[in-house]
């Protein structure tokens, strides 16, 4: 018997899943999930797949228990979204299709940045809107009004895409925002937290970030992530963070509120906080401690005791918020850190951290923590001075080097009556300084990318005096024991090495960024000499003095030399 021939033709197309809706759902919780480094990433990966493998459309979240893969926290999860997605779009709205929402992007795809869905007067669907409806879907959809998504006052994506419109009609706006300053500043436009999930809850006003990605309201780059907003229609001036769609009345107030946005923080809107450390208050000599703050509070200055990842002492501009009626807590105030910061030292905490190093790493801390003005405030000790490890002449040294060859401002005391002083003097003088002054947030991540040549001496202290990092930021951009980068690693050891200041350290990663690139640099040396004055001519600091030959061949012996050091 002769075989049966051979059948060539078209591959029959495989059947689209018919839970779009929830196989959308449960690609956001994934990505969501990766996108912190959650390991439930994983688990609703299994969901997804074993989702897309079951051929019959399922009526809600719980029916999908039957399904491998699917517990009581994915179930209740889909089915909240389930409940949510007919409270949007009605109860007649289906789930067994897309046709009121973007079609699904890819799988593999972890931008959320879907197409944008015909218009529902359109007599043609495209193939790609049909393929993602069912028959009777495509009539009702041509005879359905299409509605606009506008999200609930003070919901999480009212905040946000509010936030975003602010921003983008600042002037110089850079365009997006990162999602630790929109989350900082979108808080007080939102009941909900963005960060802390109520009581019972999984979700964050945060969550809500989803929503507007599928609405094509929001669109989400970068790793880290950024949010900006894409213009759906040419309605609007030619610019990418305009986070207000057309015709949709977003706000009662709205041209109210446009007005306003061209500001962060108005004169008259915000107070001149001190921070104070919460080390400064408590432990050690808790007495002479707990003088500075009553001293402070004699002096009626307007302090705040907090967690300070670096320094002891700094000011912050605070919005001033009220109360909103029926809500348990007041908003969230916005919090800008203005650039003066202290590093406070007695003559023995001095001593002691010359001894073990922490004197050097601090300075080099103050100096990349985002703020210009560092300033070192010094408590004499007199005669305890002649008690110390240290000899005093080499304290007083410390003490200079710290004024004339790293550049910071230093203010001698006598004890913590003249610190509490100095500290009221300057809070006032702050006060005075930002009196009329409109304050912008701007981030770190973009402080490189300023035309600091076309600015003169004015323009530019002018513009650092009202561009300031937001608190949050600041404070999470110092934490000393965060992951740190291998460039961050070569510096903390060439900093180890005698004689080798922050601004030194610096200047010979301008020209060798890690060990290895400074390993290769030396291996191309012919001669051993060669090799010794390699960096000896890498200029440093304001005057650009060279390193000299003592310290580069300091280096050279420490990385080349083989076997252990004499």
């Amino acid at each position: 018997m002769n075989p049966e021939p051979v059948r060539v033709g078209r591959k029959r197309p495989l059947p689209s899943c018919p839970n779009p809706l929830f196989l959308l759902w449960l690609t956001e919780m994934r990505d969501h999930a990766k996108e912190k480094g959650l390991k439930t990433q994983y688990v609703y990966q299994k969901a997804i797949n074993s989702l897309k493998k079951y051929p019959l459309p399922l009526k809600n979240g719980k029916e999908a228990k039957i399904l491998q893969n699917f517990g009581d926290g994915i179930c209740k999860i889909l089915d909240e979204r389930l409940q949510r997605h007919y409270r949007e779009n009605g109860v007649d709205a289906s789930i067994q299709s897309l046709s009121r929402a973007p079609s699904l992007i890819p799988m593999s795809d972890t931008k959320l940045a879907p197409p944008k869905p015909q218009p529902a007067s359109s007599k043609v669907l495209s193939k790609e809107a049909g393929a993602n409806m069912v028959d009777g879907d495509v009539g009702k959809e041509k005879n359905r009004k299409k509605k606009e998504y506008v999200p609930q006052k003070r919901s999480g994506g009212y905040a946000v895409l509010l936030t975003l419109y602010r921003h983008s009609q600042v002037p110089g706006s850079k365009g997006f925002m990162f999602k630790n300053e929109l989350q900082t500043e979108a808080q007080s436009l939102c009941e909900k937290s963005f960060t802390v999930p109520d009581l019972g809850s999984k979700y964050t006003a945060w969550s809500s970030v989803s929503t507007l990605i599928q609405k094509d309201l929001l669109l989400k780059t970068h790793n880290p992530a950024s949010s900006q907003r894409e213009r759906p229609k040419p309605a609007f001036s030619e610019t990418q963070t305009e986070a207000v769609p057309p015709d949709t009345g977003l706000l009662e107030t709205r041209h109210q509120a446009l007005e306003t946005v061209e500001a962060y923080l108005l004169p008259g809107s915000y107070d001149i906080v001190l921070c104070v450390d919460f080390i400064e208050t408590t432990g050690g000599n808790t007495v002479r401690k707990q003088e500075l703050v009553k001293e402070l509070q004699k002096n009626g200055v307007n302090f705040d005791i907090r967690k300070l990842n670096v320094g002891d002492f700094l000011w912050i501009a605070r919005e001033n918020v009220t109360p909103v009626p029926g809500q348990l807590r007041p908003p969230v105030a916005k919090e800008l850190v203005l650039d003066y910061i202290i590093e406070r030292k007695r003559m023995d905490d001095l001593c002691g951290s010359i001894m073990d190093g922490r004197f050097r790493e601090q300075k080099f801390r103050l100096k990349r923590c985002g703020l210009h003005k560092p300033i070192y405030l010094v408590e004499e000790c007199g005669s305890a001075a002649a008690h110390l490890s240290l000899p005093e002449s080499t304290l007083q040294q410390a003490i200079v080097n710290t004024q004339v060859v790293d550049g910071f401002f230093v203010k001698r005391v006598q004890d913590v009556k003249e610190s509490a002083a100095y500290l009221t003097v300057m809070t006032r003088y702050l006060q005075k300084l930002y009196k009329n002054c409109t304050l912008f947030c701007h981030s770190r991540e973009l402080e490189g990318d300023k035309n600091g040549d076309m600015e003169n001496d004015v323009t530019k202290r002018e513009r650092l005096r009202c561009s300031l990092l937001s608190f949050t930021e600041f404070n999470c951009g110092a934490v000393k024991n965060k992951c740190q980068t291998v460039r961050d690693v070569f510096a903390r050891q060439l900093m180890q090495i005698s004689g080798i200041s922050g601004d030194k350290a610096a200047a010979i990663l301008e020209h060798y960024s890690t060990v290895s690139s400074l390993l290769k640099a030396y291996a191309q040396c012919t001669t051993e000499a060669e090799g010794e004055k390699l960096l000896s001519t890498i200029k440093y600091g304001k005057l650009k003095r060279n390193l000299g030959p003592a310290l580069s061949r300091t280096v050279y012996q420490l990385y080349c030399t083989r076997g252990a050091l004499s």
